[in-house]
């Protein structure tokens, strides 16, 4: 499983999108622009959870509980509670943005300061839930919208089963580019992805391009936060069946290097 976060702002030309190159070493989905998260991973699941995903003293928690979270994401509280803490852990981990109160109970304004604490998680010698204790953090669950998940196809080696989220950045954070992951970062237009995309001069997954196409119809972050709240449906799980889809022929007209996904995907359709 892995959390992925879509980072919007306002801008003076419209709503804004951070995004990533991933550099050319990585494993998976090198040189392709992504959004800032990855896998959940045992430091999701702090050792005082409970079976049924419940709050613990160890990790201040407001906005929705797990079972809310479980109920939008068709899983388990406890699967529900991991993935959020992911995707809070892996959006400050990869931009330096950090969705916590702190001390007083107010927002975080400068995560910069937790910048040693930062790096020491993404090595892996630091404990997301020990950090925020430490640190008299709480998690702001309720600065997340829970907005898709896809399920990588099933003739791919490497497979991920993704929950998209949403989120504002918050006021005073800067989101960086401090990440060995990526090549470059920055902030976009949804407009302008799609036409770096077509010429080919952006990289884009199927998934990737599909969240940014649902991000055209929207001018403000407020337009597209209201749309996520209104929407109290169960995500829905996209599987390897949408290469099919209608709604994918302008992805592959752009990506005709992946037509055979169609094929296969037909093929499915015939069995």
């Amino acid at each position: 499983m892995a959390s992925t976060v879509l980072l919007v702002r306002d801008s003076v030309h419209g709503i804004e999108l951070y995004v990533q190159e991933r550099v050319s070493t990585m494993k998976f989905a090198a040189n392709m622009t992504v959004f800032p998260g990855g896998g959940v991973d045992a430091r999701d699941f702090p050792g005082d959870v409970d079976g049924d995903g419940h709050d613990s003293p160890r990790l201040n928690w407001s906005g929705h509980d797990p079972q809310w979270w479980a109920d939008r994401f068709r899983v388990s509280p406890a699967t529900a509670r991991a993935l959020v803490c992911a995707a809070v852990r892996e959006t400050f981990e990869e931009t330096g943005t950090l969705l916590a109160t702190d001390a007083t109970g107010e927002t975080v304004a400068d995560s910069g300061r937790f910048h040693p604490q930062r790096k020491a998680m993404e090595s892996h010698e630091l404990a997301f839930s020990d950090f925020m204790a430490a640190e008299n953090l709480g998690l702001r669950s309720d600065l997340l919208r829970p907005w898709s998940n896809w399920l990588t196809p099933e003739k791919f080696p490497t497979r991920f089963d993704t929950f998209f989220f949403l989120a504002a950045q918050p006021k005073g954070q800067i989101a960086d580019g401090d990440t060995s992951e990526a090549a470059s970062t920055g902030w976009f237009r949804p407009t302008v992805l799609m036409d770096g995309w077509r010429d080919r001069k952006v990289g884009l997954m199927p998934p990737t391009w599909a969240q940014i196409k649902r991000l055209l119809p929207y001018d403000t972050v407020a337009e597209v936060l209201a749309a996520a709240d209104a929407d109290y449906a169960p995500v829905a799980r996209t599987t390897s069946d949408f290469f099919g889809d209608p709604f994918m022929d302008e992805f592959f007209a752009v990506a005709t290097h992946l037509g055979h996904l169609r094929g296969d995907a037909a093929a499915r359709g015939r069995a």
